[in-house]
């Protein structure tokens, strides 16, 4: 039986919206009274929020699963996400697992726990917005879930099937979120969701975008700024990213994920742009600021991908000068045209492709480290909101996604902006001084 207490653990695998919906799930929990604990102490309630975009995150979600029931045997165990909604007969097979909730059922994960120990199960309705998430500890920074699902079917991908269809939040209550996510202290909001760039597609499919969003958030008082979590280059242009400079509150970086650098690589992916559109898109962005930061992701290994294609991958990295490269070995996913395909690479290249494009993009994040160090010594500041105290310095970020580590002085807080001046390269960053 389980007891009175009301302690309950989380653990999240997957992207930043996973991350926001977890954030709303703790709210819950905490607004019903519970006390929120570490996902390795000992709780009564354990939620893990899964992912499926790889066979790998299938494989860490059944081991956190194991993991967390291992904490405390007599626990409940409620378990959600993509992973539970492409693949619930597995999900149920865990031993162990009390509670499966489906995308739409997350907002109610409360319910079906508290239902499990009164023993009764409730109804199950469609999905509603979590709210605001204003109580969490950090007050560094927030995400804002502006739209769910996706319409673009790449056939390497899951997530339409987990995720479903494109729908948009409505911007006024965008808006107000982001107002009370202000007012509680938070100085950067992430507006995310499985595909921005398709914000309000299913209204206008003609006419759509993010930028109402954008415009609407940069328009609010306070002192903070606004970070976008990504934008599809299948989706967003040349015309289109140079809109967004307007925006002063919005940040010099994007995420752009690539996917790869040859164009029948991307064609087989069914992704509806080639090399050279996203090298006009990387090239808008830095005639706007040199120093513009972007981030992508690149899968290695996709099938029939030979090794001209792969060096293509690995031209795009050098060229680019991204600051950061998220890479994917191919994993065949089921539903998707992709894991159907002849021509499947074998995991001993994948693996080799990716070290090789680790060993690129670990020289293309400091070509754009020396690229930013050059800028300062000309005279160039960044403002940096400070995040957390590491040894000697205390850290965080710049608009353009550089880490910067900052002699540790007592005057610096978290949470707070400082004008900097970068001064050179450390660890997975830069080292910064004050500028008064």
């Amino acid at each position: 039986m389980i007891n009175d207490n009301r302690r309950a653990a989380f653990h999240t695998l997957g992207c930043k919206v996973n991350q926001y919906e977890t954030a709303g799930m703790i709210e819950m929990f905490r607004n019903s009274g519970y006390e929120i604990v570490g996902e390795q102490e000992f709780a009564d309630v354990y939620v893990i929020n899964t992912c499926t975009v790889t066979a790998m995150a299938d494989r860490k979600s059944r081991q956190y699963i194991r993991r967390m029931k291992k904490l405390n045997p007599d626990a409940i165990v409620a378990v959600t996400g993509c992973y539970v909604q492409i693949s619930p007969e597995e999900v149920e097979a865990i031993d162990g697992v009390d509670i499966i909730a489906g995308m739409n059922e997350k907002h109610r994960i409360i319910d079906y726990v508290e239902g499990m120990r009164k023993e009764q199960a409730p109804a199950v309705d469609e999905f509603v917005e979590m709210g605001p998430v204003t109580s969490a500890e950090n007050r560094t920074r927030a995400y804002i879930k502006v739209q769910e699902g996706c319409n673009r079917f790449c056939s390497y991908c899951v997530i339409p099937y987990a995720r479903g269809p494109v729908r948009s939040r409505p911007l006024d209550n965008i808006v107000e979120e982001a107002k009370a996510l202000i007012a509680a202290g938070y100085k950067e909001l992430v507006l995310t969701g499985i595909n921005t760039a398709l914000y309000g597609m299913e209204e206008d499919p003609d006419s759509f975008g993010l930028e109402p969003v954008i415009a609407a958030v940069n328009e609010l008082e306070g002192d903070f700024r606004i970070r976008l979590s990504s934008l599809e280059p299948a989706v967003v242009n040349a015309e289109y990213v140079k809109k967004l400079f307007s925006y002063d509150r919005l940040c010099h970086h994007l995420h752009m994920s690539a996917q790869s650098g040859s164009d029948s690589v991307l064609a087989a992916m069914n992704r509806p742009y080639d090399s050279g559109d996203y090298y006009d898109l990387v090239n808008e962005l830095f005639e706007f600021d040199d120093c513009y930061g972007i981030s992508t992701d690149i899968i290695v290994g996709f099938p029939g991908e030979t090794e001209a294609d792969f060096r293509d991958s690995c031209e795009l990295v050098k060229e680019c000068s991204f600051c950061r490269t998220h890479i994917f070995k191919y994993s065949r996913r089921p539903k998707t045209k992709a894991a159907e395909m002849k021509n499947q690479v074998s995991p001993q290249v994948k693996n080799r492709r990716s070290d090789e494009l680790e060993t690129a993009a670990k020289a293309a994040m400091t070509g754009f480290f020396e690229i930013n160090l050059a800028a300062a010594a000309e005279g160039r500041t960044e403002r940096v909101l400070l995040e957390e105290v590491q040894g000697d310095y205390i850290t965080g970020f710049t608009g353009n996604y550089i880490r910067a580590y900052i002699p540790l002085d007592k005057e610096l807080k978290p949470n707070t902006f400082v004008t900097v001046r970068l001064t050179g390269l450390y660890r997975d960053g830069m080292t910064a001084e004050i500028v008064i």
